[in-house]
């Protein structure tokens, strides 16, 4: 089979394609019948993934998905979810256990940052977080009980960079597992394995979907590790539905192709706010005024299709107004949670996150008051910028 990335994205896992259809087959079954064989039918009930004996346990559009995603990811297996966090929570679980620590990052998706505070504290585990931007920190951290590093880069939502070989060395050196959600970068942009971690994670409903019409997560590692966390995950029941299995198939046969765009688009925009006077701060790892821009070259290709702005304002509260004049001002861009489809969408983590988050933990993760978090999409930048323009020129 290919190695090429193009190429791969549209033939890996064809075997799983049972039928002469070109195009993979919606399995839209629960069940299956049960081989005439006791022995064999039992081995279906018990093998990891088996894509022919129930659906919580396995489906063949499943497993061309993850065997799309394992080969771009550079890992032995995967395992699809219902969603981003099923995949996270799932992955995680089949590391940890009740007097387990684990040393994760400051900045996180909410969702992750959810599960870390309030979730897995009731079962026993403890978590400690660092400044990402410090690698030191997370080997001052680490304890006799350390299971798990888990990291997030870029990360959600201030774009800060971690050094993925550094704590690829630093998890081998204390024989302790290795953990990075890569749904930001997408592994066009950033094969974490290259720089020994362990196991990746995405929410597959972000670029590797990238239409905004499903929800799904993924885990890639090693057979053995990927086999635990199947193990775990029918006894959760977080299966991918077989209809988003087929759309996150056919999203990820131009993966490549959008993300290019994205990154072109995204790398134009950054530039263009960056001199723009009512823009107090932009971060975007494509910058060299990036603090961390010489990090992101050397462990990506490209640089996503995420943007953090801050709006200028006298004092925070004019911030606060003139990031949300700014929202409501633009015609192409869409106040929206999630990021990476086709069109740009454009969101206030502040508030997003405020549910969540005391004002000390926003603080520290370096959400202000006028920060916007900007989800790059494919159209035409030139529109992408005109629409920029005409709402910044009717802020205060």
């Amino acid at each position: 089979m290919a190695s090429n990335t193009e190429t791969i994205l549209v033939h890996e896992g064809q075997h799983f394609n049972s039928t002469a259809a070109v195009t993979a087959p919606i399995f839209q079954t629960s069940t299956y019948i049960a081989d005439s064989n006791p022995a064999e039918y039992i081995k279906a009930a018990t093998e990891p993934k088996h894509p022919y004996f129930y659906h919580r346990h396995g489906n063949p559009t499943n497993s061309q998905v993850a065997a799309v995603v394992a080969k771009l990811e550079k890992t032995a297996d995967a395992l699809v979810f219902a969603t981003g966090m099923a995949a996270i929570s799932n992955a995680i679980l089949a590391v940890v256990k009740s007097g387990d620590h684990i040393v994760a990052q400051l900045a996180h998706y909410s969702g992750t940052s959810i599960f870390f505070k309030e979730f897995l504290t009731d079962y026993g585990i403890t978590v400690t977080a660092v400044d990402q931007t410090d690698t030191d920190a997370f080997a001052r951290a680490i304890q006799a009980n350390t299971k798990l590093i888990y990291i997030e880069t870029p990360s959600n939502p201030n774009l800060n960079i971690t050094d993925l070989k550094a704590i690829g060395e630093l998890s081998k050196q204390h024989e302790i597992l290795s953990m990075v959600d890569n749904t930001f970068a997408s592994p066009i942009n950033q094969t974490p394995r290259d720089f020994g971690i362990d196991i990746v994670v995405h929410s597959a409903t972000k670029y590797l979907g990238g239409h905004s019409d499903l929800t799904a997560g993924i885990v890639c590692g090693s057979q053995d590790y990927i086999a635990k966390v199947w193990k775990r995950s029918v006894a959760l029941g977080a299966s991918l539905a077989p209809l988003d299995s087929w759309l996150l198939l056919r999203g990820l046969k131009t993966l490549s192709l959008r993300v290019k765009q994205i990154n072109s688009n995204a790398l134009a925009l950054a530039n263009f706010l960056d001199q723009h006077p009512k823009i107090k701060k932009v971060s975007y790892p494509g910058l060299i005024s990036h603090p961390q821009h010489e990090l992101a070259a050397r462990q990506m290709r490209g640089f996503s299709g995420m943007i953090c702005i801050e709006v200028d304002g006298q004092d925070e509260e004019q911030a606060f107004k003139n990031a949300q004049s700014l929202i409501n001002n633009l015609n192409i861009f869409i106040n929206a949670a999630s990021l990476g489809g086709v069109e740009s969408l454009i969101v206030h983590p502040a508030s997003m996150w405020g549910g969540h988050h005391t004002q000390a933990q926003k603080e520290a993760s370096g959400i202000t008051l006028g920060m916007l978090r900007i989800s790059v999409g494919i159209e035409n930048v030139a529109d992408l910028i005109e629409d920029l323009e005409q709402a910044l020129r009717k802020l205060d």
